[in-house]
């Protein structure tokens, strides 16, 4: 099973100075730990349940790309970006150019978008989340038809590119991991069946892991009805940070049991992290245990 991180807020003693540091130190701990993914949210402004919305949130992009230049073999990606932050072909390039550089690291996490203040608060259009879904899986299109290569035109109903040309092209192969974020049954998970490399269900709380087993039963009928591999999907859960490490490795057990293959521990600080490859990592199923549980 693999376990990564998502970094979720950049508040420290020395408060805006000190972010570059604390992020870093997350980084670094997760790549020299033995940690399998890195993750940022994907948000201009800090949203509930987190912090407050004035509190600092970094730009996800050029977070990743400055991650990417201090860390070595962990994967890299957004978690998620929201599909009306970019232009289609834009977010192609920039999700490129990550993966170039990072020697071929990169993934995309990318949803529909959910936080209306922050759209409305930079002027960003926010279009209903009927468009929002149709945006989806037009970008989802725009990033395969360009990732496969193809110099082409692609015209669908919000989005039209005259020439899908993007060189250099990923050093993943055959492209870098997409992951669709959400759980919701008629549309999102379809669209994971039809065009994504994994999804992402939420496990935060004891209803969210309720409904685990029932998600992933849609999802297997949606990969049913679209001639695709249930197994060609990898099922990813996400988290807040655990109580205690027995507790996260109690969790991860519960997760591997319903096939679930990547967790993400969302964190704050390299203490976390730090407990997480020390303290959680050995008792992950399928890797080696050693040591005893704090």
């Amino acid at each position: 099973m693999k376990v990564g991180i998502e970094i979720r807020r950049f508040v420290t003693p020395e408060e805006d100075a000190g972010i570059a540091a604390l992020v870093a130190g997350m980084a670094r701990a997760a790549d020299q730990g033995g940690l399998d993914s890195l993750w940022m949210m994907d948000h201009f402004f800090q949203f509930p349940g987190v912090g407050g919305a004035e509190e600092p949130m970094l730009e996800g992009y050029a977070a990743l790309s400055y991650l990417a230049g201090i860390t070595e073999r962990i994967s890299l990606g957004p978690l998620v970006t929201g599909v009306t932050y970019r232009h289609p072909g834009v977010l192609v390039k920039t999700v490129t150019t990550l993966d170039v550089l990072s020697g071929g690291r990169a993934r995309l996490g990318i949803g529909v978008g959910w936080y209306e203040r922050e759209h409305l608060g930079l002027g960003v259009p926010f279009p209903p989340v009927a468009e929002r879904f149709e945006r989806l899986e037009e970008t989802l299109q725009v990033a395969l038809q360009m990732w496969s290569g193809e110099v082409g035109s692609y015209e669908g109903r919000h989005y039209t590119l005259a020439e899908t040309l993007c060189r250099p092209l990923p050093l993943s192969r055959p492209h870098p991991l997409i992951l669709i974020g959400g759980g919701g049954e008629q549309k999102t998970l379809r669209l994971v069946a039809r065009y994504a490399d994994a999804c992402n269900l939420f496990a935060s709380t004891e209803d969210a892991l309720a409904t685990l087993p029932h998600k992933l039963d849609v999802l297997r009928a949606h990969c049913e009805r679209e001639g695709r591999p249930y197994e060609a999907i990898e099922k990813t859960t996400t988290s807040g940070m655990f109580e205690t490490p027995a507790a996260a490795v109690d969790l991860l057990n519960r997760l591997a049991e319903l096939g679930i293959a990547h967790h993400i521990f969302g964190v704050m600080d390299a203490a976390a992290v730090e407990a997480i490859a020390t303290q959680v990592l050995p008792y992950v199923p399928g890797r080696t245990p050693v040591g005893t549980v704090a």
